[in-house]
Order: C-alpha cells, then sequence, then structure tokens
C-alpha cells in the first residue's frame, strides 16, 4: 500500500470498518486481533488523515465507535482495486483449474478456522 501512503495496518483497520461498518474500539482490535493499544494508534492515524471520526454509540451513551468518513471510503475503495490488481498479476501464473482449486482449499481453511 505504499504507493497510497498507507501502512498496512491502516489498510486493515480501513478494510475492516468498510465491512462492518462503525465498529467499537474493542470491537475493531478484536477483528483485527491486536491489543486495543495499538487499535488506538491505527485509528488516532487514520482520523489525522480524515479517513474516521470517532462519534458517540447510538446504544450505549458512554461508548463512541469509529466511523469512515467520505475520504475513509474513497481511499479504501482505492486500496481494494489495488490488492485486486496484485492479485490477477500474482495468480495470472495459475490455469483457470488450478485458481478453482486454490480458492476451493484456502475456502476450507478458512471455514476450519472459524
Amino acid at each position: 500500500m505504499s504507493p497510497l501512503g498507507v501502512a498496512p495496518s491502516q489498510a486493515r483497520a480501513l478494510r475492516m470498518l468498510r465491512h462492518h461498518g462503525s465498529l467499537r474500539l474493542g470491537e475493531l482490535s478484536e477483528r483485527l486481533r491486536i491489543a486495543p493499544r495499538s487499535a488506538t494508534d491505527i485509528v488516532d492515524g487514520l482520523q489525522e488523515r480524515g479517513w474516521c471520526v470517532r462519534e458517540p454509540d447510538p446504544t450505549d451513551r458512554r461508548a463512541t465507535v469509529v466511523v469512515l468518513t467520505e475520504a475513509g471510503r474513497e481511499i479504501g475503495q482505492a486500496i481494494r482495486k489495488v490488492q485486486v490488481q496484485h492479485a490477477e498479476e500474482y495468480f495470472a501464473a495459475l490455469s483457470a483449474a488450478e485458481r478453482s482449486e486454490l480458492s476451493s482449499l484456502l475456502g476450507k481453511l478458512i471455514a476450519a478456522e472459524g
């Protein structure tokens, strides 16, 4: 993500927020499998760049949630576009049948994990 000026940890957090919508910091740290303090640092960096904001949690006035801004959604889409392009280039060495088999095998591993 270096061409976009985004750290890998920031890219992961942006992807998680794009996928799940607003999240509390604790939820974000759990989903990213990192320490809560690390999630705070990542969100601070995203917020400094205008990619997210902290807002009151609508279900618990004592808590806050992290929400992507329009700029955050846009950089998230740009990241996804670069990732898809890189994946297409990387997996081009495989035939269609090999890509299908790899996808099936990875799907089994993911299902077994969760």
